[in-house]
């Protein structure tokens, strides 16, 4: 396993319809699997000159398997949160592990950023490990933050900062 992160292209677009209208890699992020690909393009074009963001594409041996994403960049208190889908016929295969390792690297490493949240679902006991192993510690429970599937979901809030990271490589 050869895994990479390279900045998600236009050409990407196919990718990411297919991994935001998966109801299976959506239900985490709390957003309803309904885009077009017109949809995913114009996302794209919008956020080509973002600076608050970065986007990858997770790739192994030059396959995608996934995105992993770094938005709400704030320079000033040097901030920004962690997001990531594995595409599911991808998962349990130790991607979500390695993304997250590369793109802390970046996030610390790169854009020196002092701390990366992130939100995740208290019933996702799966990328809790995945993040707790990363080096990420609960900072909160948020009750009832987001409406999927009939019900109002808590989530976790959870950080790791630049100072712990270089001790957690």
């Amino acid at each position: 396993m050869t895994v990479t992160l390279r900045a998600q292209e236009a050409t990407d677009t196919e990718f990411l319809h297919g991994l935001f209208n998966d109801p299976e890699a959506m239900r985490f992020w709390f957003y309803e699997p309904y885009l077009t690909r017109a949809d995913v393009q114009a996302q794209f074009d919008k956020r080509r000159d973002d600076t608050t963001s970065r986007r990858f594409v997770v790739s192994d041996d030059g396959a995608d398997v996934g995105i992993v994403e770094l938005v709400e960049i704030d320079l000033l208190h040097r901030t920004c949160e962690f997001q990531i889908i594995v595409a599911p016929g991808n998962q349990g295969r130790g991607y979500a592990h390695t993304a997250t390792r590369l793109v802390l690297d970046y996030a610390f490493g790169t854009l020196n950023l002092h701390k990366v949240y992130l939100l995740v679902d208290v019933d996702n006991p799966g990328a809790i490990h995945v993040y707790e192993k990363a080096g990420f510690v609960t900072e909160a429970t948020l009750r009832e933050e987001f409406y999927a599937d009939g019900a109002y979901r808590d989530v976790l809030r959870m950080a790791v900062f630049g100072r712990d990271w270089t001790l957690h490589p």
